[in-house]
């Protein structure tokens, strides 16, 4: 078996993979009916589906065209890093335009959720 043959097969498979991942996505962002739910199916499986199609292409480009470059990479961790960060803030925005305080788990700390209750107010005198 020739070694390109094996090199595309391996691209193939995780285009495929990758593929399936984002069809999974896009799915669950349709059929998911809840804003909180539908957090999910962009934010792993799309991302998952993206991250195959950019192994598939640094695998490509290293093994039968011979160049490496950092394009992939970066893009990989651009998107790895920035996919929860994204999901945080919108599950937040949800909470706050939405969530009742009395259906919010309690905090651990004496002090309520931050994007319900004001700051403790600190104050300039030390403690004694």
């Amino acid at each position: 078996m020739d070694m390109d043959l094996l090199i595309e097969f391996l691209v193939a498979f995780c285009l495929v993979v990758s593929g399936v991942f984002g069809f999974v996505g896009s799915f669950g962002l349709l059929k998911l009916r809840d804003t909180m739910q539908r957090l999910h199916s962009p934010t792993k499986a799309s991302t998952l589906g993206v991250g195959g199609v950019l192994v598939a292409s640094m695998v490509y480009f290293v093994a039968i065209k011979g160049d490496f470059t950092f394009h992939e990479l970066l893009i990989s961790l651009f998107l790895f890093l920035t996919a929860p960060i994204s999901a945080n803030f919108i599950a937040k925005t949800y909470l706050t335009r939405s969530g009742r305080d009395e259906e919010l788990p309690a905090t651990a700390s004496e002090y309520g959720w931050s994007i319900h209750d004001d700051p403790p107010q600190i104050s300039d005198q030390p403690k004694e």
